[in-house]
């Protein structure tokens, strides 16, 4: 039980369904479907399409998405919504005009959006209410407004520079001759739910072709994209079902969506972590350098060896297998950081997450983004459309399995997370935050099932990321644990705004509840009936 006497919040307890978003608008839409007998899908795309809104700068109807479905009694379902770079998009082609790297603003870091495509997928194959009544409330709020929250004006003030670059982004979300809206402000994008009510009368046609389509190949061609629309009819049907993966920790099944996705780097943390003691009664610093170790090393051959599908060095079986992992943790000290290798020793970020359970036991793990704060910051103005950035992931670099290529995904940060024990759903899970995402789901699963945290304990607990040499600190974590992380030889970064977010909902069958917590980092809330 959480400390009374200190700030925070309890863990929800619900009867029936609940539902974890990180705002409260989204998170009372899918409520309202959910009570209206809506299932767990209704819910996740009524509650997304909300976040699509009032979180711009996270998310957007051309971002990307990743979901793990486990509908009650069956097996884990995962679907792809990722999209696929131009059919001309070549390491040759961007190199010809003097690219080493992909801009995170340029029109080559903006592939052929997938969220929408997976939307329509998922409802299609497994929705049960119209889609006009799902997008209801984001209609609403994109054409009437919506009142802007703490955490995302916090956000929004941030990235005001490069919002200003662009002329379409600067009119629609900058007020005043240039600043961002402040906390209790409205703010609205009535171009978005005009989108939305085309969407929701002829589905994935509405983006992928006709008029919508051929405004966001022009502003892309105007910007250098080598966009045409054939590529976007291609991405109509793009999201895939395919085959999730999973590993056991601690006796639990943790699955993940498979590459493109990182969650192969959550799974190969948590097989790393598996060989030591995490109980309670270990040390923080300990467990913190342990937990950075384990994330240097899977992130090295995520960066190395990660990429779309059909073009990995190795299957992913080979990174999870107990041959890999030990080789891998025999390289993890006790007394000292140290810099991370392959196993085969060769030469060489803004996103929201939601969680729903219904009353059936359906159980839904959605992750929507559009990568960077307000993505590419590139709008179009006839659309109203924001362009995601998720290309700027490729790499220029011939050979890669990263490389960017035709028709090709780029490897994706954003992972849902789904949780099981003995063929039954445990907890839809998952931690928001650009890179960090694997190690989120590593640490957060480690609270749980060593700590014994609770759901939203786990969520609260202080965290920390090893990532490009430095390892990235929380404030909240005690400074003599710090100064013992640093005698261990990591280099320490106080983080100058909160590491990621996350929700999840526990599925606790011998008291019939549900348990779900929302992450303070953010302004969300996890609801339930």
């Amino acid at each position: 039980m959480r400390d009374l006497f200190r700030p925070g919040r309890s863990t929800l307890l619900a009867p029936n369904a609940a539902i974890a978003t990180s705002h409260p608008l989204s998170t009372a839409a899918g409520l309202a479907v959910l009570r209206e007998g809506g299932n767990a899908v209704d819910a996740a795309l009524a509650a997304v399409s909300v976040q699509c809104v009032v979180e711009p700068h996270m998310t957007g109807i051309a971002g990307d998405c990743f979901v793990l479905y486990a509908p009650a009694g069956g097996e884990v379902i995962a679907l792809n919504g990722s999209g696929r770079a131009p059919a001309a998009a070549t390491v040759e082609a961007l190199k010809a005009l003097g690219l080493s790297e992909i801009p995170p603003t340029s029109a080559h870091a903006v592939t052929v959006p997938g969220a929408i495509s997976a939307w329509m997928k998922l409802h299609g194959d497994h929705g049960s209410l119209p889609l006009e009544r799902l997008f209801r409330d984001a209609i609403a709020y994109a054409e009437n407004g919506y009142p802007v929250t703490q955490r995302v004006a916090f956000d929004w003030a941030r990235a005001v520079p490069l919002l200003a670059l662009d002329e379409g982004a600067a009119e629609v979300m900058l007020v005043d001759g240039g600043r961002a809206p402040r906390a209790g402000e409205r703010h609205a994008q009535p171009k978005i739910g005009a989108r939305l009510r085309e969407i929701a009368k002829d589905g994935a046609a509405a983006f992928y072709a006709g008029a919508v389509a051929e405004s966001l190949v022009k502003r892309l061609n105007a910007l250098g994209g080598l966009h045409t629309m054939d590529d976007f009819a291609a991405g109509l049907d793009g999201a895939d079902y395919v085959t999730p993966i999973h590993s056991n920790y601690r006796g639990y099944d943790v699955y993940e969506c498979p590459p493109n996705g990182q969650g192969v780097a959550a799974l190969m943390i948590l097989n790393v972590l598996g060989g030591f003691d995490l109980g309670p009664d270990v040390q923080m610093a300990e467990r913190i350098h342990l937990h950075a170790e384990a994330t240097k090393l899977a992130y090295h051959h995520r960066d190395h060896l990660i990429a779309d599908h059909d073009h990995l060095p190795h299957p992913t079986e080979t990174l999870l297998s107990a041959e890999t992992t030990a080789a891998l943790r025999q390289r993890v000290s006790r007394e000292t950081a140290r810099p991370a290798t392959l196993w085969t020793e060769p030469e060489h970020k803004d996103t929201v997450y939601l969680s729903v359970v219904d009353r059936d036991g359906n159980a839904i793990s959605f992750i929507n983004s559009i990568f960077n704060s307000f993505g590419s910051t590139r709008l179009d103005p006839e659309t109203g459309i924001l362009l995601h950035n998720r290309g700027a992931s490729f790499r220029l670099i011939e050979g890669h399995p990263n490389a960017i290529g035709p028709r090709k995904r780029p490897m994706h940060t954003i992972i849902p997370g789904m949780l099981r024990k003995d063929g039954q759903t445990v907890a839809p899970f998952g931690v928001m935050g650009g890179h960090y995402q694997a190690a989120g789901h590593a640490a957060f699963l480690s609270g749980v099932l060593d700590r014994g945290l609770g759901i939203q304990e786990a969520i609260d607990a202080p965290r920390s990321f090893a990532f490009d040499g430095v390892l990235e600190v929380e404030p909240t974590i005690d400074p003599l644990v710090l100064e013992r992380l640093g005698a261990l030889g990591h280099r320490i970064k106080v983080a100058d705004s909160p590491i990621g977010g996350a929700q999840a909902i526990w599925i606790d069958r011998a008291n019939g509840l549900l348990l779900a917590g929302s992450d303070p980092r953010k302004d969300g809330c996890a609801l339930g009936f």
